[in-house]
């Protein structure tokens, strides 16, 4: 796979798992903190269900922004472990919130995803730090902006299905904590052949 490539497969696969896994019992794959310790899959299987149509749309929509992003900023394999090792973390985090008693859907690992891209591109000199510090900083403010503290679930117009913010903020914080492991010792890369 060449180094351009494997980015926007991971974002194929998340979103191909997530089709597949539409029409499969929802209640044997989404998370249940109760459930986590003796079904450790949900970690990861629960990022593939999704509640409604318009919730899968959504997330696989994200999932073909987020694969542009990082085909244009030349995301490498090492981006794309942090994405994986990210997957499960972003879960979790959801443990500390154990009052959200079911959660399901990729937007959390999206959200790693992008955390991720804008951390890499910061690591880049020129425009591409500044497009990583913009994504970062639009991160940043959609992330407070939803009160991820606040209610675990939260009724956003447009949507017909509760939202639940903390496990964004578990993907941002996931996304990142996955960036630095993955990253440890690898040197800053010159701008990306594409000009993101």
């Amino acid at each position: 796979m060449t180094r351009t490539t494997r980015w926007p497969a991971l974002c194929a696969v998340l979103a191909a798992l997530a089709l597949l896994a539409w029409p499969l019992p929802r209640e044997l794959l989404d998370w249940q903190p109760a459930l986590a310790a003796a079904q450790p899959w949900r970690a990861v299987t629960a990022a593939f269900v999704h509640w409604t149509a318009i919730h899968l749309a959504a997330n696989l929509a994200g999932c073909a922004v987020i694969a542009l992003l990082g085909w244009r900023a030349a995301l490498d394999g090492r981006e794309t472990v942090a994405g994986l090792v990210a997957l499960p973390l972003t879960q979790l985090g959801l443990l500390l919130r154990p009052e959200l008693q079911r959660y399901a859907g990729l937007s959390g690992a999206l959200h790693a995803l992008v955390a991720i891209a804008a951390l890499t591109l910061l690591t880049r000199g020129g425009r591409d730090r500044l497009i990583g510090a913009a994504i970062a900083v639009g991160l940043v403010a959609k992330l407070a902006l939803e009160h991820p503290l606040g209610p675990v679930l939260r009724v956003t117009p447009g949507f017909d299905f509760p939202v639940a913010p903390f496990a964004h903020l578990c993907g941002a914080v996931a996304g990142a904590l996955a960036w630095s492991l993955t990253m440890r010792g690898h040197q800053a890369l010159p701008r990306n052949p594409h000009g993101t």
